[in-house]
């Protein structure tokens, strides 16, 4: 009875040091040392070494000169610690009414923008944390941007084309644009927008409550 507790014991011990100490410390030193930014969080700083968010969540963007994002149902929104999608189908009239008013203030705020509203705008993504629009939808947005920025929407459009990903590997997923990415740059080409409290996003994109 003994021999077989030691036994077990020590099979205990030896799976909880290589599994539970050894691993975790290997995978994480191979991570710091082959992808030192990923693993630490795919953390985004300004100009003055700031961070302002991280590439992997979205920010609730609201003001004029700026591209806004997708909604987010994640907590108050973009909140990482409670990741989620709004859980209502394509027969609610929850959702039918919260998109209908979501349509008409984004038409309100981008009155000339072509075409129809992207749907990608009134629906938030099932992780509620996107970071991501695709490139069409920011497009969309250029008019809006480049009127509250006081430059022609051509220059703004051609910073939202310099910065559209293509598909990982060439097949996965589609081209898309970091939200939190394409602010900051317009912000390093043209500065903060006019409306823009001084500090604000000075150098780097601004500070929207950030990724919480």
């Amino acid at each position: 009875m003994s021999s077989t507790l030691l036994t077990a014991l020590r099979t205990c011990v030896v799976t909880l040091v290589l599994t539970g100490l050894l691993y975790p410390l290997a995978v994480t030193a191979v991570a710091q040392l082959l992808f030192p930014g990923e693993a630490n969080g795919s953390l985004v700083k300004d100009d003055q070494g700031r961070v302002v968010g991280s590439a992997l969540i979205g920010q609730g963007f609201t003001r004029a000169g700026y591209v806004h994002p997708r909604p987010s149902a994640a907590g108050e929104g973009y909140d990482g610690a409670a990741s989620s999608g709004s859980n209502l189908g394509p027969t609610s009239q929850k959702l039918k009414a919260r998109v209908t008013a979501e349509a008409a203030r984004l038409r309100r705020e981008n009155p000339e923008a072509p075409g129809p509203v992207p749907a990608e705008l009134v629906t938030a993504s099932a992780s509620g944390l996107d970071p991501h629009l695709s490139p069409e939808a920011a497009r969309w947005q250029v008019p809006r941007v480049a009127r509250a920025r006081g430059v022609a929407p051509e220059r703004v459009l051609a910073v939202v084309d310099a910065l559209v990903e293509g598909r990982t590997f060439g097949v996965l997923g589609e081209p898309r644009v970091n939200v939190l990415l394409l602010n900051l740059a317009l912000d390093r080409r043209f500065g903060p927008p006019p409306d823009e409290a001084p500090g604000v996003g000075g150098g780097g994109a601004p500070r929207e409550g950030g990724s919480r």
